[in-house]
């Protein structure tokens, strides 16, 4: 799973990802038929040959705002730089709804771990492949983003090293159309280097931290997918995809792919007056107005992305102390807040108990702590929080912090449910919501939160979030944004990512999570249910669960 931040649900291509977070449903309302299904088994994409599609027409997406970099390997690229660059950049590997993979013959002929000792990865890149100016795709765009994402150079503020920080070389092979990679140290997802959402961006991009950090700040020319940039209105918040006509593939069915940006509350009336084609339901209430909707399905596949509460652990902060993360992780009623959110749109709604896989995963284990709102007060209690009136007090310290969330209702009616727990054990939780632009740059990152909400979503590399997720670095803080961590944790991470044989290296990466469970590292809450609302007559497109889309096979039916 690679983890990517976002704010909140948006609409697709990350749609199917989003996660079903608005209010309560009654206890007589009834899931949608067929929504029980496992993640990594299913797919509803309204699947169709290309000869019942016809030729043209638009797929009109929502954003929440334009990127502020293009760059979604960069530090400050959200979930949503991903869904508009997904049609226009390189990945190594396609995946399918069961998450097996496959090379990406549109850009590599082979793909192939060559050796073992030192671990070697050959890519045979596709010789028709070339970025929109025309220039071949060639080893030393995989080199230089090697370099760029390796970290050693602090210049390049990367999201994530995934794996190139345990590279020792990238080499030219047999020509200028094959690049070798020798690690020095073993790297067990060295599939999802180039895949999932680690996307191959050219040279110009990679090859200096100036360029890396600013020179996609204002959009991107340089790609090489079925569609490029056609257009961007900055007044009006929309981007325009069109056809690359460099592209060396199947020709795509769709003329455009349209991204507008809305807030959450326009996107089912915008669905339903045929302004967007697709949204994630985030309540009864949208599940009923998108089935009353003529011309609207919806399509389930359970998601893989997932909601929490991140406690800033940082030196000095309220939740420096492990222990009272715990205590108050305790407290939170997660089985309530399943129910309340998701209640009516999934069969048996019921809280995420890992860090590290989604539920339906290869992998998934239930690590997490009970919640146990007595055992909570015995603790705070031990820890010398004692109750002053209704809230706790430690040496003329109220326990009382501010919980930081995108400012949606959705978000608001979960915290509200842990305010409501924790007053229960005299903590006072303050709600606090923030404008969607500039949330992770100018709160989140620096810390501006005592716990804060936001959803994780992954793919189908679930260990490669791992060091930069949940590692400790004072110095560095890539995804650790509640800087907490242990020596121990750190080490089985190592061991996770060092182990080339899948099944020891998930039982190490569940070792990790029982320990972040220990720690009070985060609280996950609930899994995204996929439950989509899209047009009817669209095709190949909808709620994949973790298989990846082809965008030239994407279009509406005859």
């Amino acid at each position: 799973m690679r983890i990517t931040s976002r704010t909140f649900r948006f609409a697709a291509p990350l749609v199917a990802l989003s996660l079903v977070l608005a209010g309560c449903g009654g206890s007589d309302e009834t899931a949608p038929e067929g929504s029980a299904a496992q993640l990594g088994t299913v797919s509803d994409i309204n699947p169709r040959d290309v000869s019942e599609l016809r030729d043209g027409g638009n797929l009109r997406l929502a954003l929440t705002a334009l990127p502020e970099n293009w760059n979604a390997l960069h530090t400050d690229a959200t979930g949503e730089v991903g869904a508009v660059v997904r049609p226009m950049m390189p990945r190594a590997f396609r995946t399918s709804a069961s998450g097996a993979l496959s090379v990406n013959t549109d850009y590599f002929t082979d793909v192939q771990l060559t050796n073992t000792n030192p671990q070697q990865v050959t890519y045979t890149i596709n010789p028709k492949a070339v970025w929109s100016d025309g220039s071949p795709i060639t080893w030393e765009d995989i080199r230089s983003q090697a370099a760029a994402l390796s970290g050693a150079d602090k210049g390049y503020l990367i999201k994530l090293t995934t794996g190139f920080d345990r590279v020792e070389k990238v080499e030219r092979g047999v020509d200028d159309r094959q690049a070798v990679i020798t690690f020095k140290q073993h790297y067990a997802e060295w599939r999802g280097q180039f895949a999932g959402n680690g996307f191959l961006y050219p040279k110009s991009v990679t090859e200096s931290p100036d360029a890396f950090n600013k020179s996609l700040l204002d959009g991107i020319a340089l790609t090489a997918g079925p569609f490029q940039v056609q257009s961007v209105d900055r007044a009006q918040g929309r981007i325009v995809l069109g056809h690359n006509p460099r592209w060396w593939g199947d020709k795509p069915k769709l003329d455009t792919i349209t991204f507008s940006v809305l807030s959450s509350e326009a996107l089912i009336p915008a669905l339903q007056n045929n302004e967007i084609d697709a949204v994630g339901i985030t309540s009864i209430d949208d599940m009923k107005t998108a089935r009353n909707t003529p011309g609207v399905a919806i399509r389930r596949a359970p998601g893989n992305s997932w909601s929490h509460l991140t406690f800033n652990g940082a030196p000095g902060s309220i939740f420096a102390d492990p222990a009272l993360r715990v205590a108050i992780a305790k407290a939170v009623d997660r089985q309530g807040i399943a129910t309340a959110v998701q209640n009516g749109l999934v069969e048996n709604p019921k809280p995420l108990n890992n860090h590290v896989f989604v539920e339906g995963q290869v992998g998934y284990a239930d690590n997490s702590l009970p919640f146990d709102p007595a055992a909570a007060v015995r603790e705070l209690d031990a820890l010398g929080w004692k109750l002053n009136g209704n809230v706790r007090e430690k040496d003329g310290r109220k326990l009382e912090f501010r919980d930081v969330m995108f400012n949606a209702q959705s978000w608001v009616q979960i915290a509200q449910i842990i305010q409501q727990n924790l007053a229960q054990i005299g903590a006072k939780l303050i709600i606090e919501t923030k404008p969607g632009t500039g949330y992770f740059s100018d709160v989140i990152k620096p810390g501006n939160f005592d716990v804060a909400h936001w959803v994780w979503q992954g793919d189908a590399f679930p260990l490669s979030s791992l060091p930069q997720v949940y590692a400790y670095n004072p110095n560095e803080l890539q995804g650790n944004y509640g800087r907490i961590g242990t020596p121990e944790i750190n080490a089985l991470i190592e061991q996770s990512l060092a182990e080339l044989d899948p099944n020891k290296a998930n039982e190490l990466a569940n070792e990790v999570d029982r320990k972040l469970f220990e720690i009070g590292f985060s609280l996950p809450l609930v899994q995204s249910t996929g439950n989509v609302a899209v047009r009817a007559d669209l095709a190949n497109y909808g709620a994949p669960g973790l298989a990846s889309y082809d965008y030239t096979k994407i279009g509406f039916v005859k």
